[in-house]
């Protein structure tokens, strides 16, 4: 993690900054009040890991608390949308909104977040017996960022998300992004070593019906 995101956690621990300016937190942890959108990113980069809420442009960290309505649902972070064909889909730090779910749905995992599917061309993909149709909400843990051969995954090409079924040919260098669909798609190709534009954000380990 780094250093700036440990002390946003730090001072998440001491004060309210749900009720603090960009400016206000940044002077609060030393760095100064001159560059809001650097606290703003690591911000959100604390939220697409599941350990802050966003709301209206103001920050919270989540508690076992907070994080649950009075009913005791869970409020997973909706990132937008992935596309499920090619990379066409811009994938941001931006929450669009919560998407509320019983505990059990996500067997108390602490690090889900939410994209909605876009597109058909993973339509066969099966996770725990369900189909990824164009609408449906994909759960992502963001700490499986390893994926195993064999994995679906919510990889992040040129910025752009995407869902595909992952593949690592170790002899030849490459990662492979399938596709699993009643209709055909092209697979897409990674070198390995082409971490500048490639990452995975994530591993799928659910689908709700939209």
């Amino acid at each position: 993690m780094h250093d700036l995101q440990k002390k946003l956690l730090n001072l998440s621990s001491k004060s309210d900054i749900f009720n603090m300016t960009l400016r206000d937190i940044g002077e609060a942890i030393g760095e100064g009040r001159e560059n809001p959108q650097k606290i703003k990113h690591h911000l959100q980069q604390l939220v697409k890991k599941g350990v802050f809420r966003s709301e209206n442009g103001k920050y919270q960290r989540i508690t076992e608390n907070n994080n649950k309505s009075s009913s005791g649902l869970i409020s997973l972070p909706i990132f937008g949308s992935a596309n499920c064909g090619e990379a066409i889909s811009f994938a941001d730090d931006h929450v669009e909104g919560y998407l509320k779910v019983s505990p059990r749905i996500i067997a108390n995992k602490k690090n889900i977040f939410v994209v909605r599917a876009k597109g058909n061309s993973m339509n066969k993909a099966l996770v725990n017996g369900e189909t990824i149709n164009d609408g449906d909400y994909v759960l992502v843990d963001s700490e499986k960022k390893h994926p195993e051969n064999g994995d679906y995954v919510l990889s992040i090409i040129d910025g752009l998300a995407n869902i595909k079924k992952f593949k690592e040919d170790k002899e030849r260098g490459m990662i492979i992004l399938f596709s699993e669909s009643s209709s055909s798609y092209d697979p897409i190709y990674i070198h390995r070593d082409d971490q500048e534009f490639y990452s995975v954000a994530g591993k799928v380990v659910g689908v709700l019906k939209s």
